[in-house]
């Protein structure tokens, strides 16, 4: 695997353990973050009460938008404080292998959808989720009213 940065250019790094794959337990390096995970019965899984990849991912990926979003609402003068991301994030077949889908959808009231889908672009542009996924991952931009 080829690294285009040093560590010692991050700004920031997190660490995350997991044990068992999906039907463990995942725990980050500062103990903040510690789950369960379970199979979702959809692809064959218990169902359990766990969260799963495909939800952290989701989570993290709405978050790290949002916040992308503000900042290039700033940079252009417009209030986006009451922005709403939501990530769908899908788990598809990919021969034998299996591959995600991403939508995000983003709501952000009292601005005008032309506006509104300029952010979103410009957003999409600046996300390190957008920058790592691109090329490698769908991801559809859906504004709503």
């Amino acid at each position: 695997m080829t690294q285009t940065t040093s560590p010692s250019a991050n700004l920031y790094t997190a660490q995350a353990t997991a044990h068992g794959g999906r039907g463990g337990h995942v725990v980050s390096s500062d103990d903040r973050l510690d789950l369960q995970l379970s199979v979702p019965s959809e692809i064959g899984g218990d169902g359990g009460r766990g969260t799963n990849p495909e939800q952290l991912f989701a989570a993290g990926y709405a978050a790290c938008f949002q916040g992308a979003l503000g900042v290039v609402a700033r940079r252009q003068k417009v209030d986006a404080d009451g922005s709403e991301v939501t990530a769908q994030v899908g788990l598809q077949k990919a021969g034998l292998a299996f591959k995600l889908d991403v939508e995000l959808q983003v709501r952000i009231p009292g601005v005008d959808r032309d506006t509104a889908e300029r952010l979103v672009h410009a957003a999409h542009e600046v996300c390190p989720y957008s920058v790592a996924t691109q090329g490698n991952v769908d991801v559809r931009l859906t504004v709503l009213d």
